[in-house]
């Protein structure tokens, strides 16, 4: 035996192990490669895994995120309060006017059954007149008092006084000057009377009546002519609410000749 040969022998017996631990290694990344590579096989050993961090995680949220969003959204809504307020106007505002309308409505029916309860010629042709319209008698009795017609609408900035937008079919006054005087009105009313929160909403001129609309950042002034009452006021805010909120003129308000356009098409009929 030559002295390769015996080098041959003592290298297969220091190895032996080696080569083995080697090949156990390279099938062990087989079947790696092969797990990985097979969408099912990794989907079988990974979904349990991330299964149970997830069940885990939602059992933590309370405890381990639960402050801290709620600290977040503390945070967020008292930094953008005239956003928030925005946002929930028209929407309180129409809670509100279901339940004056409710209101009313009972109103209605009181004035209608103490309408039955008298007679006069007067009311026997208003019976004659309802019956032939389809009116309620009540609701007539109160029509008949109330021949409201819009005259003009401006939208004013609140912080500076601005007109934003405004429309009347016939000029009636100076827009700006207008807005100046019920800025000033305004201003020097709220000051006034030490309440907080507390907006100003009408103010009588002359034959007018002038219905003031108090959003956050903006005021509607709408100027009206003729009889002004609750309903007429229910009335015109309901339509107020629902010009705002169907044009989001929060949005529009650096934008005065669309906003105008939309203040147009809105009260154009003049009617309330």
């Amino acid at each position: 035996m030559n002295q390769d040969e015996k080098l041959s022998i003592i290298k297969d017996i220091l190895l032996t192990d080696e080569r083995e631990f080697v090949s156990s290694i390279e099938k062990k990344i087989k079947i790696l490669e092969h797990t990985v590579n097979e969408k099912k096989q990794l989907s079988a050993k990974v979904n349990p895994i991330i299964d149970e961090k997830l069940q885990q995680f939602i059992k933590e949220i309370p405890n381990s995120l639960g402050p801290t969003i709620t600290k977040t959204l503390q945070e967020e809504i008292k930094n953008s309060q005239d956003a928030v307020v925005e946002a929930l106007f028209p929407i309180l505002g129409k809670m509100i006017k279901r339940y004056v309308q409710h209101e009313m409505k009972l109103l209605s029916e009181k004035i209608n059954n103490q309408v039955n309860s008298t007679f006069s010629f007067k009311r026997f042709f208003r019976k004659a007149k309802y019956k032939a319209s389809g009116i309620d008698e009540s609701d007539l009795i109160i029509q008949e008092q109330t021949n409201t017609k819009i005259e003009q609408v401006i939208i004013i900035e609140k912080a500076s006084g601005m007109v934003l937008a405004e429309y009347s079919k016939t000029k009636m006054a100076d827009e700006d000057m207008v807005a100046g005087m019920l800025t000033a009105i305004k201003s020097f009313v709220e000051d006034a009377f030490i309440k907080e929160s507390q907006d100003l909403h009408y103010i009588e001129y002359d034959l007018y009546h002038i219905h003031l609309q108090n959003f956050s950042s903006f005021y509607i002034a709408v100027v009206i002519s003729g009889a002004y009452n609750v309903i007429s006021k229910d009335k015109l805010e309901d339509k107020i609410f629902k010009f705002a909120n169907k044009h989001k003129v929060v949005n529009l308000l650096k934008n005065k000749r669309l906003l105008t356009q939309k203040l147009e098409d809105f009260f154009k009929n003049g009617s309330i």
